[in-house]
């Protein structure tokens, strides 16, 4: 056997043992998920036996109706969309001018800024979360809509500018000059031309934001504590508590398949997405 053919079959392993998990973990993860979508659609009295996937008593899809009206699942679904929807929408449009001017212009300050996105990377929400209660419960506005979607805007923030300065400082300067020359401010420039230029990053940006606002809980456990503004996780977790007392499991899981929907949804569908835009920061434009 030459050295050659012994490196392949080597690489061929590590080829083959890689896949084998992968595959191993698409199967725990489909099972794991499966599992909880067929006890969604199951009674309480099934789950809890041997014969859950024979549905001896029918599909029971009133447990989705039940979990989306009398668990208020509906509540917490729709104040989870909203905080998603306006932060995400948020964090692009204040990180996306931030981020283009760090990468394009050079003025005092901008390696001093740039350090400080950096660094609040590093800082752990627990470590500023009490200070935080502490001023919000001082000026009166806990329990608010708004604090919570100011709060998930500003935490993610830093991470979207750090994310965006790479895919701005790989594209070409020729397309300002372009503008500038067809007699376009710097500002209609960035609009028109350079921040449709970096679609795939703020795709990809909009979907990790998404899926960390949308399963966020501590914060929301800190500052929500009305169930009217309750984000899916807080709820989630209190109704499981309540399950102790009504033993309403298939609703339960009804409502961790709602929960889980959206995200499931983002992962199926804009996958490819999600990869093109993780690498698309890496090449030189």
């Amino acid at each position: 056997m030459t050295a050659g053919s012994g490196v392949l079959n080597k690489r061929n392993f590590s080829s083959l043992f890689g896949y084998a998990l992968v595959l191993v973990w698409a199967l725990f993860t489909f099972v794991l998920i499966g599992w909880v979508f067929f006890a969604s659609l199951s009674t309480s009295s099934e789950i809890f036996s041997d014969h859950m996937f024979s549905f001896k008593s029918g599909l029971h899809f009133e447990n989705y109706i039940k979990a989306w009206n009398t668990q208020r699942v509906s509540v917490f679904f729709m104040n989870s969309l909203l905080y998603t929807v306006v932060s995400c929408t948020a964090i692009i449009l204040i990180a996306s001018p931030a981020a283009y001017a760090l990468s394009r212009f050079a003025f005092p300050g901008n390696t001093l800024i740039q350090n400080m996105f950096a660094a609040a990377l590093g800082i752990p929400v627990i470590m500023i979360i009490m200070p935080l209660f502490g001023v919000v419960s001082a000026l009166r506005l806990t329990n608010s809509r708004w604090v919570l979607m100011f709060l998930y805007t500003a935490m993610n923030i830093p991470f979207a500018v750090f994310y965006l300065l790479a895919f701005f400082r790989n594209l070409s300067f020729t397309y300002e000059e372009a503008a500038s020359i067809d007699g376009c401010s710097p500002i209609a420039a960035f609009w028109k031309i350079m921040f449709p230029l970096i679609q795939p990053g703020l795709i990809t940006l909009t979907i990790f934001n998404f899926i960390t606002i949308w399963n966020e809980y501590f914060m929301s456990l800190i500052f929500a504590n009305r169930q009217a503004v309750r984000p899916v996780a807080v709820g989630l977790y209190n109704m499981i508590q309540s399950m102790r007392y009504t033993g309403d499991w298939g609703g339960m899981f009804a409502s961790v398949v709602i929960v889980f929907l959206p995200t499931f949804i983002l992962y199926v569908f804009l996958s490819d997405k999600i990869i093109k835009g993780v690498t698309a920061g890496a090449i030189k434009g």
